[in-house]
């Protein structure tokens, strides 16, 4: 970028003293700027509402009214140029008080006249800056013009996968109703739960404002209900109780997390009460620490310790190893009295 000062730049001068507003006028000039003069602060406002100024220079000692009083009301217009201070005051307080009320720099007048050059040199500078940050804001705005639009076609996206798993959870559900082998009922029903935990993440997704991560506890709540139903349609009616924090996760975590609940409250619907016997499950996610949450998920069923050969294919076993290593965690089963209690502790 070039340290030219834009061309062609409207420059507004106030001030009283209208012999030294024509030598600043052509000192300014010089430079290749187009200089208006205003005799007084009233009418230095007025010409500066119209607009199309690109910098003020304005003076602190006017008859109407001081320059500290007309500073603000030029820094209030809308898209307000930028404005340098005059003053022969030798009080620095004022000075400062133009800088603190919004003035990009100041230059004194000195009886040799020496301030014009100084003038031209900070009216030079003073532009440079100030075509730098318009830079940065349209850099800026194009930055978040990007950055929403991004996010608006990630909701579509979350919204279109979620909408075709959703397809693909029906599918499996009428292939369940189609086939008589109750191991393959069984597999084609964990794997439609396992598929709309995984909808169910792309849902809240596309119907948040944060595409980054989800809200865990309404999420599961959802997940528990959608769970609940589907096993009393499969023949098993159990209580799920679900106990869960109002904790944000990021997206591939909660993917990971709702999978693993997934599989152990339908191996806890699956095995842990004896048959025609009616039990609760109870999932519970909580923090432990500051960056540590803690799942738990539990029943008052038969018991299983993690140890020895799994029931069914293994296949959830192995599903759920592979989401806790995503989540660079291991479950474990804590001993109890009676029931099981497995156990996940994660970073969040």
């Amino acid at each position: 970028m070039s340290d030219a000062p834009p061309a062609s730049c409207r420059i507004l001068y106030i001030d009283d003293d209208p012999g030294l507003g024509r030598l600043v006028q052509r000192s300014l000039q010089a430079r290749g700027h187009h200089v208006e003069l205003a005799a007084s602060g009233t009418d230095g406002l007025a010409r500066a509402q119209a607009g199309e100024i690109d910098l003020i220079a304005l003076d602190h000692h006017m008859p109407d009214r001081t320059g500290l009083e007309l500073l603000p009301l030029l820094r209030a217009l809308p898209d307000a140029p930028p404005v340098i201070y005059v003053t022969g005051s030798e009080d620095s307080r004022v000075a400062v008080a133009a800088l603190k009320a919004g003035a990009v720099d100041y230059v004194w007048k000195d009886v040799q006249g020496q301030f014009r050059e100084l003038l031209g040199e900070a009216v030079d500078t003073a532009l440079r800056q100030e075509a730098l940050r318009r830079d940065k804001e349209r850099a800026e705005a194009a930055v978040r013009e990007a950055r929403d639009r991004a996010e608006l076609l990630l909701r579509e996206v979350n919204h279109r996968v979620a909408n075709s798993l959703t397809l693909v959870a029906a599918l499996a559900r009428m292939q369940t109703n189609a086939v008589t082998d109750p191991a393959a009922k069984d597999a084609l029903e964990e794997m439609q739960a396992r598929i709309s935990a995984i909808a169910g993440i792309h849902r809240r997704l596309y119907t948040s404002e944060d595409v980054e991560a989800v809200e865990l506890d309404a999420y599961l709540t959802g997940l528990v209900e959608e769970l609940q139903l589907a096993m009393k349609a499969s023949g098993r009616d159990h209580a799920i109780r679900l106990r869960a924090e109002p904790i944000r996760l990021a997206t591939d975590k909660a993917v990971s997390l709702g999978v693993v609940v997934t599989e152990l409250v339908t191996n806890a619907y699956k095995y842990a009460y004896p048959a025609e016997t009616q039990g609760e499950i109870r999932v519970q996610v909580m923090r432990e620490g500051p960056d540590t949450l803690s799942l738990a998920v539990e029943d008052d069923g038969i018991g299983w310790t993690g140890e020895g050969e799994a029931k069914g294919t293994g296949l959830g076993s192995r599903i759920i190893r592979a989401m806790a290593s995503n989540l660079r965690s291991v479950l474990t089963y804590v001993p109890g009295s009676s029931g099981t209690r497995a156990v996940l502790s994660f970073q969040a």
